[in-house]
Parts: C-alpha cells; sequence; structure tokens
C-alpha cells in the first residue's frame, strides 16, 4: 500500500519547486519530509529524486509517483471535503468544469438562479484541468463538464443545452463581410485568432480547413472573448466564433463557414445515481436563454 504523504510531498516540490517551502506548506521540517522519503525509498527499494546541486531532479519512479498524486490526491481532497459537509450539514457541492471559453456569459444566467433555489449548495466553475475536461470528470475532479465536444465514454452521459452556428468572425469593413459564405481558400491570407485549444479539438480546422488541405497565413491564440473580438473588430484577424457571441457586438460580423458548422453545447456528468441539486442545475441549464 501507497502512503498519501510521499504523494503529498511530491506534489508540493512539484508545486513550489522547493523542498524546504514544500516543508513548509505541509507544516512539517525539511528534515521530516526528507525522512518520509527515504522511508518510502527504503521501503519500495526505488529512488524518487537525485539531487543536481541545490535542484532536485525526480526519477523515472518519481515521475510516476508524481503523475499518481495528481489524480488521486484531488479525489482524496474531494472526498474529505464531502465528508466535512455531511458534518456541517450542508446539502452538497457541484463543481462544473468548462471546456467551452465563450460560455461564461451563459453560465452566469444559469449561477445566479441556481444560487437562489439551492441555497445550501456550494458551486465552483473551473477551466483548469491536469489531464483534460473528461478525464477530470470520470476522476470525480469534476461534477459537470460544459462542453461543445462530448466525448463518448460508457460511464458518462451528455444532455444538449443549447444549439448554435460557428461562423467566421470579421470586422464590418473586411472584404469576407460582404460574402454569404466564406471558403476555406478565403483564410489563406488572414491571421487567424482561436482560444488556447489543440488544433485537433478547433473545429474551423478540424471541419473547415483540414479537409480542405488548407492553411490560415497565421494563427495565434488569445485567452480571453473580449480581447478576441476587439482583434477582429480592429481587421487585425478573423476568428471562427459562436454566431450567439455576435449578436451585441458592435463592428463585427459573422459569415457562415461553408455549408455551415453546426454546433451543440452539452453538459456531461457520471452515469448513476444523482443528487436533486444536480439535476436541479442542468433544468436550469436547458431553459437558460444564451
Amino acid at each position: 500500500m501507497i502512503d498519501i504523504q510521499p504523494l503529498a510531498i511530491l506534489r508540493e516540490i512539484d508545486r513550489t519547486g522547493s523542498l524546504t517551502q514544500a516543508a513548509e506548506q505541509l507544516n512539517l521540517t525539511q528534515s521530516a519530509v526528507s525522512h518520509a522519503i527515504r522511508r518510502f525509498e527504503e521501503r519500495h527499494g526505488v529512488k524518487l529524486w537525485e539531487r543536481e546541486g541545490h535542484k532536485l531532479r525526480l526519477t523515472l519512479a518519481g515521475s510516476y509517483l508524481l503523475g499518481l498524486a495528481m489524480r488521486v490526491l484531488p479525489q482524496l481532497e474531494h472526498g474529505a471535503s464531502v465528508i466535512e459537509d455531511f458534518a456541517r450539514g450542508r446539502r452538497g457541492a457541484i463543481r462544473v468544469g468548462m471546456e467551452c471559453h465563450p460560455c461564461q456569459d451563459w453560465l452566469m444566467r444559469v449561477v445566479d438562479p441556481f444560487l437562489v433555489a439551492w441555497p445550501d449548495v456550494e458551486l465552483d466553475v473551473t477551466t483548469a484541468f491536469q489531464f483534460g475536461g473528461l478525464s477530470a470528470l470520470l476522476s470525480h475532479e469534476i461534477d459537470i463538464l460544459v462542453t461543445p465536444d462530448p466525448l463518448e465514454r460508457p460511464e458518462v452521459e451528455y444532455k444538449p443545452v443549447f444549439d448554435y452556428e460557428l461562423v467566421l468572425a470579421v470586422s464590418e469593413g473586411h472584404s469576407l463581410a460582404q460574402k454569404q459564405w466564406v471558403e476555406p481558400a478565403d483564410l489563406a491570407d488572414e491571421i487567424l485568432i482561436t482560444y488556447p485549444v489543440p488544433r485537433e479539438r478547433l473545429d474551423i480546422y478540424t471541419g473547415f480547413l483540414v479537409p480542405a488541405h488548407t492553411e490560415p497565413r497565421k494563427h495565434r491564440t488569445v485567452e480571453t472573448t473580449d480581447l478576441m473580438l476587439r482583434l477582429v473588430a480592429s481587421g487585425r484577424a478573423v476568428s471562427a466564433t459562436p454566431d450567439w457571441l455576435l449578436r451585441e457586438t458592435k463592428d463585427v460580423k459573422g459569415v457562415r463557414l461553408g455549408k455551415g458548422i453546426a454546433k451543440s453545447i452539452h453538459l456531461g456528468y457520471r452515469k448513476g445515481a444523482r443528487p436533486d441539486y444536480l439535476d436541479g442545475f442542468m433544468a436550469l441549464a436547458r431553459t437558460a436563454k444564451i
């Protein structure tokens, strides 16, 4: 059986980059941390790290154990949080994971009535996943995944909440704004802006450019929707954007991509018994207007 303490130590060292700071975060002395690791190494016959000057370098065994810590510890910490909720008489908690960058405004239209309807339920929203949204859902790091790209797994169910079309956002003065639709070749001279998502998960590539063996002149990423639309409105770039984002955006027009790229936002959740408040959240999500 692997003890939890070495996992926590390795995770803190990875977070802080320092054995001393890791010890402080864990309320341990540096010698206690070193002793715990040495005891683990002697028990299992492996080395977890090696010193390179003042730095520590993980061995293969140490790297594996760190990955295990990243997967296991969040589940244990969540379990402790749930037990604490029971002890304090709370009804529960929902952790929502977002794989839809532009869905923040829509989500707020769900959050506000949910907080009123379920005052005893904690609600947390995250966009940071150690191993991706679906993995976070399966490992119980989150309870609901908001995603435009549902990946089928036997342990997961999805409910569609609203449909939309992916369009090319261009400035109103752009030459492409006069077209009813654009072809992949129309983007060959353009700077394309997207969210920082791998290309294999960007529909503008998988469903439009790649099948036509076409690339934009340049591809750059930005973190926020506001900056993306400001750059588009200035005429500096174009972007593949959900049509509903452009309804109240000035100086930007949406042009259809070929015959159209239809999309849907889905809520993913683990199969099995669910608390009432989880169903309550999903019911509100399906009625929230975009």
